[in-house]
């Protein structure tokens, strides 16, 4: 499967959750909810998967987490915040960049409508 028909399957979950849910939730909720939802679709999919730092050849145990990690391939960040801000996305550039992914989805459930490019946006490495 092409990373653009993955990140189409994964947007589906995400809407299916928030049509369901609704905002206002934490982001442990959303995280769990969009398990099933990919997990329901077959998807390989693992949460809160650990994310090593290496320095100069040392592995630094730094306590990164990728919220959520679909077919091995493809991040998906979840906040539930008032805004989106850059931060936001270089959080998930840098973890695309040290797991040597190539695509991430960053996702705010906290709006009252998910827009593309406000409340989800794609990022690429």
């Amino acid at each position: 499967m092409s990373l653009n028909d993955l990140t189409y399957q994964i947007r589906g979950a995400i809407f299916t959750v928030f049509k369901e849910l609704g905002p206002g939730l934490l982001e442990s909720v959303y995280e769990a909810a969009l398990m099933f939802e990919l997990h329901k679709m077959g998807l390989k999919v693992r949460s809160q998967v650990g994310l090593p730092v290496v320095y100069k050849g040392v592995k630094l145990e730094l306590g990164y987490r990728i919220d959520v990690l679909v077919e091995n391939s493809i991040i998906v960040e979840i906040k539930s915040v008032d805004f989106l801000h850059n931060v936001h996305k270089k959080q998930l550039l840098s973890y695309l960049k040290l797991s040597d992914k190539k695509l991430g989805l960053l996702v705010n459930f906290n709006v009252s409508k998910l827009v593309d490019n406000d409340s989800l946006v794609r990022i690429i490495n």
